[in-house]
């Protein structure tokens, strides 16, 4: 048997080659975890422009700084742990927990479809005076986070549930590298569109006509852009949470939403052929997104005329 150095070296060469090993299994749980979580990190990149619209253009980098921050502490220090004992422990009650984030993105999207449709408003929104700046913008920040918190569990349960045969560990890395490239991802490319505006302005003061061009093409382009990622953020605050809704019944045993909303998809699928997949996609999403809104106002409808909450405040 070898001593010394060569057994000091051939312990050191299994260890690594254990490690790595190890690491290869990672990196192929995260890669599934992580593609599994796309539409979610779509929704996710979608709704958060909405909350610097408008606002001053300098503190908008720094108060998606603070979103950001705000969101790896959700997915980091609240969630992860949270999932990983609910998993080990109590793994019935995920599906509960992800039902009460859900019904609240129901809530947020329907209350946002209502005041554009001319029903009362609850809070300071951008159409009012800001009499105080300071406070507004912590508000805002402050209503980043806590949907944050619900798109960041939703993405967790479901790299959780790709990863639900690995140990905890295994489990708990997955988990950490997710929610770090998500959120680095997704406040990245926020960070890049609500900037958009000032690269066009740059590139308007250049010499070269094309820059100038393109530079007044981006400033046209940019405020549209930022009215369609608003709207497509309210919808994907129905659609995911409508969605987590329609599932959460399903796997509680009540499959009546499940089987309507997954019988005309399948349905569609059927009936369109070589666009199948796209067209059930969208048949799921939409009729998710009427699941959520219809939650979401009975919800909004009891708080706000039943119970009273929100109302009295100066818009």
């Amino acid at each position: 048997m070898p001593s010394g150095l060569v057994a000091l070296l051939d312990d050191i060469s299994v260890i690594a080659k254990a490690a790595a090993a190890s690491m290869d299994d990672v990196a192929a749980a995260a890669g599934r975890a992580g593609s599994k979580t796309a539409g979610v990190v779509i929704d996710d990149a979608a709704v958060t422009p909405s909350y610097v619209t408008g606002l001053s253009p300098a503190r908008e980098l720094p108060i998606i700084w603070k979103i950001t921050k705000g969101s790896l502490k959700n997915k980091l220090l609240f969630v992860l742990p949270g999932a990983l004992l609910l998993s080990e422990f109590l793994p019935g009650a995920i599906i509960f927990i992800l039902m009460l984030g859900g019904a609240f993105l129901c809530y947020e999207g329907a209350e946002k479809v209502i005041e554009k449709l001319g029903g009362e408003k609850h809070g300071e929104t951008l159409e009012d005076e800001i009499v105080d700046p300071v406070a507004f913008e912590n508000k805002r920040v402050g209503g980043a986070i806590r949907t944050d918190l619900i798109l960041s569990a939703e993405i967790m349960a479901i790299a959780l549930n790709e990863v639900a045969a690995e140990t905890l560990v295994t489990r708990g890395v997955v988990l950490a590298l997710v929610a770090i490239v998500v959120t680095v991802v997704v406040y990245g490319a926020v960070g890049v569109i609500v900037k958009l505006d000032d690269i066009g302005l740059y590139l308007t003061k250049k010499q070269a006509p094309w820059k100038q061009s393109f530079g007044r093409f981006m400033l046209r382009m940019v405020p549209k852009l930022l009215v369609a990622l608003s709207l497509i953020g309210t919808v994907a605050m129905l659609w995911v949470g409508g969605g987590i809704i329609v599932h959460g019944t399903h796997e509680i045993g009540f499959d009546a939403i499940y089987d309507i909303v997954h019988g005309a998809e399948y349905a569609v699928r059927a009936a369109v052929g070589g666009a199948a997949g796209v067209l059930g996609w969208m048949t799921y999403a939409a009729l998710s997104a009427v699941v959520g809104l219809v939650l979401g106002g009975i919800i909004a409808f009891i708080l706000h005329k039943v119970l009273g909450v929100g109302q009295g405040e100066a818009h």
